[in-house]
């Protein structure tokens, strides 16, 4: 199966999972994939994510462990909202002065730069700007 946009589909379906309550999803793996779930459980969005074989051994399937806070009835998750924001139809770039801030530095904002996927907050660190892939709250 093509997608056009996988990280939109990543997004998507972890957008439904929440809405849905589930614990955990399945969606095909990548590279960058994989980088933006390492980035989603060290900001805390996470619980935990593995790799683990497909159907066939040539795909690898990204299972990630969404985090809820509250007991049993008041269980609410830990993301709120995610948006893509750079599409293959309209890419965005941000210099480094330019990084946009999520919900006033509460969200965060994941950006792939020439020294690879991270944070904006990282980003502006390093002194690097990039394309804008999503933001997170």
């Amino acid at each position: 199966m093509s997608f056009t946009d996988p990280i939109a589909d990543m997004l998507t379906r972890i957008r439904n999972a929440v809405m849905a309550g589930h614990s955990q999803v399945a969606l095909p793996g990548s590279k960058i994939k994989l980088e933006i779930a390492k980035i989603l459980k060290e900001e805390g969005f996470l619980e935990g994510f593995e790799v683990v074989d497909g159907e066939n051994e040539t795909h690898k399937v990204l299972r990630l462990k969404i985090k809820y806070v509250g007991e049993r009835r008041e269980r609410r998750a830990v993301i709120s909202g995610l948006e893509r924001v750079s599409k293959p139809g309209r890419r965005i770039y941000t210099k480094k002065t330019d990084i946009p801030w999520v919900l006033s530095g509460i969200g965060v904002a994941i950006l792939s730069t020439p020294k690879g996927v991270m944070t904006g907050a990282r980003a502006r660190q390093l002194g690097v700007g990039g394309e804008v892939i999503c933001k997170v709250w």
